[in-house]
């Protein structure tokens, strides 16, 4: 991989964001100790669906996407290309996935990066040349090197768990004093609270970790006009989709290098992605960068 020196602005930036996220999950926890939820209740919940959320999520993904796991000799200028990518960035090789789809994106999904999958839709591939794919291919696979998937689903697991109490463990008591109205009440309230400021957070933070998987993808490319080339292209024909196809897959918004909008635009502070503008001018900036 080329080198060159850290963006200490943007790791600053999300460890500082990871940090408030701390903060906010502290709290909530001593709130519920506070409140009387058992929590012998709490950690086999919590035990349990972090175990679904972290070992199937990957499967999940593949299977709402009706993504096809291909071999070699079925894409194999995919695969070679997939293989050299990897080679560059120090990776073990993924598996690789299609997904017949007009909406053109592509997607990384995985625990770790020896059990990753990248994917792509048909409608990436008809979409961008070799260079450009080639790119995307790269910023999926910074994903998987940084572990972003592994990160995201830890950084948000107790914004889910602060989301299913606020419907089930507390509505229904977790202890004596959750049964009083004026308890269950502050509990919902602390609760909805904690998910809305923990969302808003976890959405920051893949926002950065959207730029820094942007500047993996050019340090291992070394042409961040490429991929710039590719976000614009895939934003230009996204609103051309089909309403009904974008529909479809708008699940997957996260994982997706795009989102996949089917609405007119999503609040920017609960965007799962920074603006392609942005995202353009960083490039920019790193293209400047390479040329030093």
């Amino acid at each position: 991989m080329r080198k060159w020196k850290t963006d200490w602005g943007l790791q600053s930036r999300m460890l500082f964001t990871m940090f408030l996220l701390f903060l906010v999950y502290m709290f909530f926890l001593v709130f519920l100790s506070f409140q009387g939820v058992g929590m012998n209740v709490m950690l086999i919940f919590i035990a349990g669906f972090m175990f679904l959320q972290f070992f199937m999520s990957d499967k999940l993904v593949l299977w709402s996407m009706k993504a096809k796991i291909v071999s070699e000799s079925e894409e194999p200028k995919l695969h070679e290309t997939v293989t050299r990518l990897c080679a560059i960035a120090d990776l073990p090789k993924p598996k690789v996935a299609v997904v017949h789809s007009s909406v053109p994106n592509a997607f990384a999904t995985g625990r770790s990066p020896s059990k990753a999958v990248v994917a792509v839709t048909t409608g990436i591939m008809q979409t961008l040349n070799q260079s450009e794919l080639e790119a995307v291919l790269a910023h999926e696979l910074s994903h998987v090197k940084n572990r972003d998937v592994m990160v995201m689903t830890i950084a948000s697991f107790l914004s889910t768990v602060a989301f299913f109490l606020v419907r089930y463990l507390l509505f229904f008591g977790g202890g004596s004093r959750n049964r009083e109205s004026g308890g269950i009440m502050a509990a919902w309230f602390v609760s909805i609270l904690v998910w809305i400021i923990s969302l808003m957070l976890i959405r920051t933070l893949s926002r950065y970790r959207e730029f820094s998987a942007d500047r993996g993808a050019a340090l291992i490319t070394g042409t961040p006009s490429h991929l710039a080339s590719a976000l614009m292209k895939i934003s230009g024909i996204m609103p051309r989709i089909p309403k009904d196809d974008l529909r479809k897959v708008e699940g997957m918004n996260a994982f997706f290098i795009i989102p996949a909008l089917s609405g007119s635009s999503l609040m920017s502070l609960f965007s799962t992605h920074p603006s392609v503008e942005k995202r353009i001018a960083a490039l920019e900036n790193l293209e400047k960068e390479l040329e030093r």
